[in-house]
């Protein structure tokens, strides 16, 4: 069905709170995982503050207006209940959004994890809409998807970081790994370079694996990354804000499998969060002062979660990558650093919100003519 804006999204007049447009799904490989994250942050938003309406991406790239109730505790594909269905394409969507926003004050939260939704792209939707959102800009979106082009900028600003090589699918060649391996040694990771959630990530230990490792992450995205593996503990670390970002408490992750892989994100729960990690004031100090730099280096705004190695007896703190929208399950880290930190999940909702208004006033008076 055809969406009927003035039947499915009924104008309240007297109806002063703020709209909250949850976007979740999407055509990347993480779509479940949005669908999850979605559904929580829903349930969790003050309902006495926000009209919350759900929009939801199939895998197929079809945009769809769920109800609430549709919505079970573990998340839904948007395709698979009886939805009103938004026609593909901007203009059916960016109707919707601007009837929306005629009610009078809405914000836009983007739960959309992978490509098509946390590198820019829809980003790049509102912004054209001229709507407030939640998370970082188009700028920092895309690069901080791309791990190859966000540890050139790390390397720039000096976050130290571990050894690494980016490849692209079609410069694969035998010489070409033979200079990985000369390069970076075994094991050593790899990984797509624009996906998260561990989605394409092997761990190779010899040539054979490293082939096979290379064919797996070519098949979610044309750039390839090849990381040294370090002998270190993860630790990860949330920020906040806009221009003055605070870090929380940092959090340190004992994997289930060999690594945090997606399974242990997300499906089996057998990874061990201890937080606060187990650090000293002065290496808590100097983490999160890291992690803002890292920010800071990206143009990031509104959240991202920063995760690191540390290597006790060697280098330190090792940038791994920056998530600009970290997961927001139960067993996710982000909003369980900022409950440690002070800062409960609707609070967090809260503040990610006023950040996203904050952000999108500076930038209308930025471009006023």
């Amino acid at each position: 069905m055809t969406l009927v804006a003035s039947t499915v999204l009924p104008m309240d007049t007297t109806d002063r709170r703020t709209t909250l447009v949850v976007i979740f799904g999407g055509q990347s490989a993480e779509h479940d995982v949005s669908c999850v994250t979605a559904a929580h942050v829903l349930r969790a938003a003050n309902s006495d503050t926000y009209r919350t309406v759900p929009i939801g991406i199939a895998r197929n790239g079809k945009w769809h207006l769920p109800e609430m109730a549709e919505l079970p505790h573990g998340g839904v594909d948007p395709a698979s209940v009886p939805t009103h269905l938004i026609a593909a394409g901007t203009e059916t969507t960016s109707t919707v959004l601007s009837l929306l926003a005629e009610s009078g004050s809405i914000v836009v939260m983007p739960l959309l994890h992978g490509p098509l939704g946390e590198d820019g792209t829809i980003q790049g939707l509102l912004e054209i809409l001229d709507l407030p959102y939640v998370g970082s800009a188009v700028l920092a979106s895309a690069v901080a998807m791309d791990k190859g082009v966000s540890k050139s900028i790390f390397a720039q600003a000096g976050i130290p970081q571990a050894r690494h090589a980016t490849l692209r699918e079609d410069k694969v060649t035998p010489d070409s790994l033979n200079d990985v391996v000369l390069s970076l040694g075994f094991p050593m990771f790899v990984k797509p370079a624009n996906m998260g959630s561990s989605v394409g990530v092997s761990k190779a230990h010899d040539l054979h694996e490293l082939r096979t490792a290379v064919q797996l992450a070519a098949s979610y995205d044309e750039w390839i990354i090849c990381e040294e593996a370090i002998a270190g503990r993860e630790i990860e670390v949330a920020v906040i804000g806009n221009r003055s970002p605070r870090a929380s408490v940092a959090g340190e992750i004992t994997p289930g499998n060999d690594f945090y892989d997606y399974e242990d994100k997300y499906v089996t729960d057998a990874a061990t969060l201890n937080i606060p990690a187990r650090l000293t004031s002065e290496q808590s100090e100097t983490i999160r002062a890291l992690a803002i730099s890292a920010y800071e280096a990206l143009h990031c705004e509104g959240m991202a979660r920063v995760d690191f190695f540390f290597e006790e007896n060697g280098r330190g703190f090792l940038c791994n990558e920056i998530n600009t929208i970290p997961g927001f399950t139960p067993i996710s880290m982000y909003p369980k650093l900022w409950a440690a930190s002070g800062l409960e999940y609707s609070d967090l909702i809260d503040e990610l919100i006023v950040h996203a208004l904050e952000r999108h006033a500076r930038r209308k008076r930025n471009t006023a003519h």
